[in-house]
């Protein structure tokens, strides 16, 4: 992707200096989000978030009084979490941040399970992610968490987009999943596929094999599903921008919440993540049970599905929290650009990002490396 002189630029060339002697950093407070933004509202998708919880909320009526079989709460349940991780292990680490990869049958599999989620197709998934790492909590991120609560979690979502986001996001190289068929054919196709996966079989599955009454499918193992998975994906927008512990960059809005990971299966590290948004974990701590991502990803690249997956030295964390953390990691700055925005210390969307540094090519680990 070809670089003009931005202040994302000038930030790279400035990084190898400002370690050596980051004691002379002199840092800014943030800027707020420029109040010039107005909103114009998409009501075609205020109305459909308005019939989407109405019926949610029916749907969980149906489910506390017993009127819905337990297979097909069982079958919600695990339906929602294959649309999960096809949206955290596919989407997220895979295609936005290419923190490990994976043979064809893999991909396929996530991009099947990502579809079944309904969050827009990969293609525009990765793009609008890459910017909200690029340009974290400023005009151009998507989900802007300095506008509060509401909009980074769902609100984002019933208005027009700022000029900033599309601009920006036309800078984002996108040419790798460009050359991936997968993802190509997945666009193409979306429309299509999309709502056979994410309603018309999760509601005829329960009718067919155990006699479940149509309309309480609908209701429960289709709606209701699809809307609280939905809202456990937005928490990380929302909740791991406002709450929690700063361990890594006390200087970005991003947090660590234990909760957030638990519900989007290993998301909520979110502190660590925009550090190193090329770690294949997406954390530095906690196990399966708050990570069933990372699960995921190992178990493939024991079967040779996944390989080639980074993660980050022991000592390359040590030294980005003596540098820039809030204090609260066991072990135990960033800047106003004459653009107006606060951009955390060289942020980048992931690995093979022209922002890289050699520092953090140098001390990433990389396991299952591909054989020929």
């Amino acid at each position: 992707m070809a670089m003009s002189s931005t202040p994302l630029l000038m930030a790279n060339t400035m990084l190898s200096s400002k370690l050596q002697d980051h004691e002379d950093i002199r840092y800014a407070e943030p800027r707020k989000p420029n109040r010039d933004y107005e909103w114009q509202v998409v009501w075609r998708n205020v109305l459909a978030f308005v019939y989407l919880h109405v019926a949610a909320i029916y749907g969980l009526y149906l489910m506390f009084t017993f009127k819905v079989k337990f297979y097909t709460i069982l079958f919600g349940a695990l339906f929602a979490m294959m649309s999960g991780l096809g949206v955290t292990a596919g989407a997220h680490r895979l295609w936005a941040h290419r923190s490990y990869k994976a043979r064809w049958p893999l991909r396929l599999f996530l991009a099947l399970m990502q579809t079944m989620a309904f969050q827009n197709h990969i293609y525009e998934w990765v793009r609008d992610h890459r910017v909200h790492h690029k340009f974290t909590e400023t005009d151009a991120d998507p989900h802007n968490a300095k506008r509060g609560f509401f909009f980074s979690h769902i609100g984002w979502l019933m208005v027009r987009k700022h000029k900033d986001v599309f601009e920006k996001g036309a800078t984002v190289d996108m040419s790798d999943l460009e050359q991936d068929p997968i993802v190509m054919f997945q666009k193409k196709t979306y429309l299509v596929v999309m709502p056979i996966l994410c309603f018309v079989i999760p509601a005829w599955i329960p009718v067919h094999f155990w006699g479940e009454n149509p309309w309480t499918s609908w209701y429960t193992a289709a709606i209701t599903r699809y809307t609280i998975a939905l809202h456990f994906t937005w928490l990380v927008n929302s909740a791991a921008h406002i709450w929690g512990n700063r361990p890594y960059d006390k200087n970005i809005g991003a947090t660590d919440n234990k909760m957030v990971a638990i519900c989007a299966f290993g998301e909520g590290w979110h502190n660590y993540h925009h550090v190193f948004p090329w770690d294949y974990k997406a954390a530095e701590l906690g196990d399966y049970s708050t990570n069933l991502s990372t699960a995921l990803i190992d178990f493939a690249a024991k079967h040779g599905y996944a390989y080639d997956l980074k993660t980050v030295s022991a000592e390359m964390i040590r030294k980005r929290v003596n540098r820039t953390g809030d204090g609260s990691h066991r072990w135990t700055k960033a800047k106003v650009d004459e653009d107006g925005h606060f951009h955390p210390e060289n942020p980048v969307w992931g690995w093979e990002d022209t922002d890289m540094t050699e520092e953090e090519k140098q001390f990433a680990e990389i396991a299952h490396r591909k054989t020929e």
